[in-house]
């Protein structure tokens, strides 16, 4: 078995406010990488000031081996941290033998109790407090089960220091569990009902995926159109006018909505939580309602950082395809991001060598802006065919009440008039140029003077 450990003296004490944290983690082979825990704790508001890794099969009792914790409580007292944050899925009497084993007050978190913190710091909506509140019940109630299960093997309540868990804790929790997905599922519906009203109002729906620092924030920003989208909110009211685009891990909880500028075609894009590796089923079940957003899109826009290396990008890839089309039924077009970073000729090799994954990517900076008008082509190529409609219409105020109906809900090609008429050529959604008809249908012709 292989380990390693660093650590960073300090000179003063940390105060209450302080989050100092050492991370760790074990890997069956191979050697650690400690970079994605590291930046899921500076996410979390922690300074990383030591490290540890080991690589041997688990302890059952302390997820490392015993000396390896030993070296932990080491360097937990030299670089005075707060906490241990383990990049491994962590059982409860585990996480409790090892807090046994350090300084008095320091707390042990698991990656999973790690991304529901930052998850809870996130959180602004209630859609977004709801499923984390989801996630934390989850996450907590096979643990009161087993909790509850050794308390009574042991005829001990609060056996083993882990609290008082009993049957009527579990009824508790399953009870909220219930509660959560039906209210859940209520806002579900109303955000269905208004991506309905969307494409009644002649808006194409896209949506940004991937994995989280992909820079589908940036992107988002790049996309979106200069106009405020108050100017629709007589339409659209529920439409945010930014994302947040910071380098940083989950800076997108929720789903922000903004105008795209597009061409021809009136696009909403759509901009959610990003994806992450090893999240469990049960963490992914518990925002799915989010997720909606994505697999109800009329097309999706898979955001992949195409500077980091091409196998690290080809498992985000294949895992995101997994995800995507489980229940997503819309084209995806794939978005090799931060291509500014890259060095010459390096942007081909990885189209090569991720061609069976990504046969057709495009090829974006969203800090510089490179790619992004392809991209907005691109876009346009890929959304749902639009129908082509002549319409003759009287001149009437009802008529030209249609005409500017048309030109919000379509692509007016031309529009002229001649002989007390107004003809109308234009592009738009199969449900518009329905509408247009049956709305022309029902014009009466020009009065006669």
């Amino acid at each position: 078995m292989t380990g390693s450990v660093q650590g960073a003296a300090t000179d003063t004490e940390p105060t209450a406010a302080e989050k100092r944290a050492v991370v760790a983690k074990r890997v069956e082979s191979g050697s650690a990488d400690l970079t994605e825990i590291t930046q899921l704790a500076a996410a979390a508001g922690y300074d990383v000031v030591g490290e540890l890794t080991q690589t041997r099969t688990e302890d059952a009792a302390f997820m490392f081996g015993k000396g390896k914790v030993a070296e932990l409580r080491d360097l937990v007292r030299r670089s005075d941290a707060t906490a241990v944050i383990i990049d491994n899925d962590v059982g409860p009497y585990q996480t409790f033998n090892i807090g046994g084993e350090l300084p008095e007050g320091v707390e042990v978190i698991d990656r999973f109790t790690l991304i529901l913190e930052i998850f809870g710091q996130r959180a602004n909506t209630r859609k977004a407090q709801l499923q984390v509140e989801l996630a934390e019940l989850r996450y907590e109630l096979p643990r009161a089960e087993a909790k509850a299960s050794l308390a009574k093997r042991d005829e001990r309540p609060g056996f083993m220091g882990l609290g008082e868990y009993d049957e009527s804790v579990e009824r508790d929790i399953k009870r909220q569990i219930s509660e959560i997905r039906d209210e859940l599922e209520s806002i579900a519906a109303k955000e269905e009902a208004r991506r309905e009203q969307r494409r009644d109002s002649g808006f194409d729906l896209v949506a940004l995926a991937g994995y989280t620092n992909a820079g589908k924030s940036t992107l988002m920003r790049r996309l979106a159109a200069e106009i405020d989208v108050d100017e629709n909110a007589e339409r659209h009211p529920d439409l945010d006018t930014t994302a947040e685009s910071q380098d940083m891990l989950f800076t997108t909880l929720g789903t922000t909505t903004r105008r795209a500028e597009m061409e021809k075609r009136d696009v909403l894009l759509t901009d959610t939580v990003g994806f992450i590796a090893d999240l469990p089923h049960w963490l992914v079940e518990s925002f799915e309602s989010t997720l909606d957003s994505v697999y109800r899109a009329d097309l999706v826009l898979l955001v992949v950082d195409a500077s980091e290396p091409v196998e690290e990008m080809r498992e985000k890839l294949v895992t995101s395809h997994d995800t995507l089309y489980e229940r997503n039924e819309a084209p995806i077009v794939t978005v090799f991001n931060k291509v500014d970073r890259l060095a010459p000729g390096e942007l081909a090799d990885k189209r090569g060598a991720l061609s069976g994954v990504a046969p057709d990517p495009v090829a974006v900076s969203a800090k510089t802006g490179a790619g992004v008008a392809e991209l907005r082509d691109r876009v346009e190529e890929e959304l749902p065919d639009w129908e082509r409609e002549r319409l003759v219409l009287p001149l009437s105020d009802d008529a030209m009440s249609l005409v500017s109906w048309v030109h919000d809900h379509g692509h007016v090609e031309a529009e002229t008039y001649a002989d007390d008429q107004v003809t109308l050529d234009f592009e738009a959604k199969p449900s518009i140029v329905a509408r247009a008809r049956s709305k022309a249908a029902g014009l009466a012709p020009a009065e006669s003077t």
